[in-house]
């Protein structure tokens, strides 16, 4: 399809921004999504070419982690392994399994998550705690079912990811969000991967912002190194909220009606 220039300048903007956000604390679908359904993109294909510009802000936030020694991929490898594994197949059965019932369920588990962070000063300032999860064990458990959820259906999955970082695998937030963005890259690629056999991205469109969305995730994962807690911990709470706002808004519409 074409687009006129100046809608291409506005769509690499919006994901310049959302992957300055997503580096940070997830959500940066809720700006990139609605853009490109909002010029026409039909709604499989924008989905599509989401996951092709989000894993190159991904890959950009993990790789800047990864250099800076936040994150060792070698320790990592079984929970990237699963991650991928649990992606591929969400992917795949998303086509076959009705998603209403995740729909319903997500926004509670986001405001749940929000209100965790908000009303827990001290949740993830050091870490060093005891893991209540063996690495393996985490790896299986959280990687498949979190990567198996961002194949399905996808909001939220940083704030699922750091959440259990912080919880159960008893990280410092900067460390969990350097992690997340790994697996996230992980889900991602797997989930682009299908997208592409099926031939479904929107290539123009999404190159164009996989340039924004890199350049942004890449002062983002510069922000959570300098800023580190005090800054993540706040970005989380709100990207949650909003998530959750964005999910109740769509599925219930009438409730907001009553408030406006």
């Amino acid at each position: 399809m074409e687009l006129s220039i100046d809608v291409l300048v506005i769509l690499f903007f919006v994901a310049l921004a959302a992957g300055f956000i997503d580096a940070i604390a997830g959500g940066g679908g809720m700006l990139t999504v609605p853009a490109l359904l909002s010029v026409g993109i039909p709604p499989a294909q924008a989905l599509a070419t989401n996951k092709l510009q989000s894993s190159f802000g991904s890959f950009s936030a993990s790789w800047y982690f990864v250099r800076n020694g936040l994150v060792n991929l070698k320790q990592m490898r079984l929970a990237i392994g699963c991650t991928f594994a649990g992606s591929a197949i969400g992917a795949v059965l998303v086509q076959y399994i009705d998603a209403s019932v995740l729909t319903s369920l997500i926004p509670i588990l986001l405001v749940c998550i929000s209100l965790y962070f908000l009303l827990s000063p001290n949740i993830g300032t050091g870490g060093g705690g005891t893991p209540k999860l063996s690495e393996a064990a985490f790896a299986f458990s959280v990687g498949t079912s979190i990567g198996f959820y961002d194949g399905f259906f996808g909001p939220g999955t940083g704030s699922f990811f750091t959440i259990c970082f912080v919880v159960i695998a008893q990280l410092g937030l900067v460390e969990a969000t350097a992690r997340t963005k790994v697996l996230n890259f992980t889900s991602n690629i797997a989930a682009l991967i299908l997208f592409i056999l099926a031939g479904l991205p929107v290539w123009k469109v999404g190159l164009i912002m996989a340039v924004g969305g890199f350049m942004g995730a890449r002062l983002g994962a510069h922000v959570v190194i300098s800023k580190g807690q005090r800054f993540i911990r706040p970005m989380v709470v709100i990207m949650s909220m909003g998530m959750a706002i964005k999910l109740l808004w769509q599925q219930h519409p009438q409730w907001f009606q009553l408030v406006f």
